[in-house]
């Protein structure tokens, strides 16, 4: 493959997350710089990926501590790994931070069973002694919204490993305004 066919591969591969729930490439890692200074990682959801503008969006509670670290350093990275393909993703990019009308529409397409999520009135990561208790303590539905936010990564990175018995292959993909770049590394 050459490197465009690889880019192109690598994006097929995340837009298949979106719309397929059995695609490894649903449920990204996400990781983000703590206050602390240290990594953070989680999974979650890809809910959209636009590869001309190379834009990927995700969900999240506002009160979630990913928020705070996304407001504090906008840098952040996405990890996946396709077993089946034998292939690792990682992205790198610039996320913001929607809210409010600016994230309506997001919510107005989530199903709702995924906006139940935001209507536990504690904020995420709240220690509580009965693991339950969130699922009995809910805010009503405009308060749930107020709890939702869009995260949206402009993506300025990628690096893609394929693991093969012939020979493993690695490449990296840098955007600027100037343009992409891409060449082939050591594995």
């Amino acid at each position: 493959m050459t490197l465009e066919e690889i880019r192109a591969d690598a994006f097929r591969l995340v837009a298949r997350g979106v719309a397929d729930r059995r695609s490894p490439f649903r449920s990204p890692t996400l990781a983000t710089v703590g206050v602390d200074g240290g990594p953070r990682l989680r999974t979650v959801v890809l809910r959209a990926f636009d590869p001309a503008a190379r834009r990927i969006v995700v969900h999240s509670d506002m009160r979630a501590a990913k928020v705070t670290e996304i407001g504090r350093d906008p840098r952040v990275a996405l990890h996946v790994w396709d077993d089946g393909n034998q292939v690792q993703v990682r992205l790198d990019g610039i996320a913001a931070l929607q809210s409010g009308a600016a994230a309506l529409p997001d919510w107005e397409r989530l199903h709702p069973g995924s906006r139940a999520s935001y209507r536990v009135r504690q904020t995420p990561g709240t220690v509580q002694p009965d693991p339950a208790g969130a699922d009995t303590d809910r805010v009503e539905e405009r308060e749930a919204f107020a709890n939702f936010a869009v995260i949206a990564v402009a993506l300025t990175g990628m690096e893609w490993l394929h693991l093969a018995r012939d020979g493993h292959r690695r490449a990296t993909f840098t955007w600027t305004d100037a343009g992409q770049t891409a060449a082939w590394l050591v594995p």
